[in-house]
């Protein structure tokens, strides 16, 4: 078997450089860290990860929970493009991802399979922040950084719900809606957040919402998007603008508008939250807030490794990451 020191000798180089060639160390000049891989790879090296561990007591490799109540998995576009920043994060200060299952149970817990897993640190997203297994996970040695929820014994990476929400309805009462609607999703810190801000900002433009008006959906629910929609286009005086719990769930709105002969914007405005790529290919395109959910990724990934790899140094933080507001071709301006 190739090792270190066989790749050190034929380059002509120290077993230290090489070491920190392979692991993407700054100090090493970029030819020399490209000749370096290059033999290593011609000569088949492979490092011995079982022995890195053994020397380093880190295994490289981060564990990433994630249960979303819609089931989608990685097609999940919120959560998939966070992956994303996470996995580019991580491959960047030469770590791994491994999936935890999420379906803990009284026998083996979220803590005892990232134990079994060997995983050097846990990043928490779409999961019930208030199961006891979470709460056991955080009590643990392993260190956790959670995604849009806050707890104070961990640090956390949340998106700026509170000022996106604040951005979408001041848009949408610039445009003179005053009769404003909010479907919001199923409790959650976010949908807390989303919700006491929209109340916030209408109260601050002495604008009053009938209760009617703020109804429960769920997260990438088309089905109940459309039944609330109905409800609301029921109403004796209904909406202007009716605001969705995300981009994926306005497909429901459109749906349930359109059958009823009704057209956007014209008779009503619509209005999504996320800025994935759906919205770009709804017609018409779709005013929404553009979460930087690359950002949050590489962001909760960077922390942990942090946390990871100078525990004594590394402070408590809980970090907001703003979005900006994409004006489309939803809302109406009314004369």
């Amino acid at each position: 078997m190739v090792s270190l020191k066989d790749v050190a000798m034929a380059c002509g180089v120290s077993v230290a450089t090489v070491s920190k060639a392979l692991n993407g160390h700054s100090d090493v000049g970029a030819a020399t860290t490209k000749r370096i891989r290059e033999k290593a790879r011609e000569m088949g090296y492979s490092p011995n990860t079982a022995a890195r561990a053994l020397k380093t007591h880190k295994t490289y490799n981060i564990g990433v929970l994630f249960a979303d109540g819609a089931q989608s998995g990685l097609t999940h576009d919120y959560f998939s493009s966070v992956l994303e920043g996470v996995r580019v994060a991580s491959e960047r200060h030469g770590y791994d991802i491994t999936f935890i299952n999420n379906k803990p149970s009284d026998h083996f817990s979220y803590y005892d399979r990232c134990m079994s897993r060997g995983v050097d640190g846990v990043i928490a997203a779409c999961v019930n922040f208030e199961s006891p297994y979470i709460k056991e996970l955080l009590a643990g040695v392993i260190p956790v950084i959670t995604i849009d929820h806050v707890f104070n014994q961990c640090s956390a990476v949340v998106s700026d719900n509170v000022t996106g929400m604040r951005e979408l309805t001041e848009y949408i009462v610039a445009n003179g809606h005053r009769r404003i609607a909010f479907i919001h999703g199923e409790p959650s810190s976010v949908t807390q957040d989303r919700v006491t801000s929209f109340y916030r900002t209408l109260y601050e433009h002495d604008i009053k919402v009938p209760d009617e008006y703020v109804l429960e959906g769920r997260y990438r629910d088309t089905a109940m998007a459309s039944e609330c929609t109905k409800q609301l286009m029921n109403l004796r005086l209904r909406p202007t603008c009716i605001i969705y719990p995300d981009d994926f769930s306005c497909i429901g709105g459109i749906n349930a508008i359109t059958k009823m002969g009704l057209s956007i914007p014209d008779d009503v405005s619509i209005a999504g939250y996320d800025g994935q790529n759906i919205s770009e290919v709804l017609r018409p395109a779709l005013t929404t807030v553009r979460q930087d959910t690359r950002r949050i990724g590489g962001f909760a990934a960077e922390r942990l490794i942090q946390q990871i790899e100078h525990p004594k140094t590394t402070l408590v933080e809980h970090a907001l990451i703003e979005g900006h507001l994409v004006n489309g071709a939803s809302v109406r301006k009314l004369v």
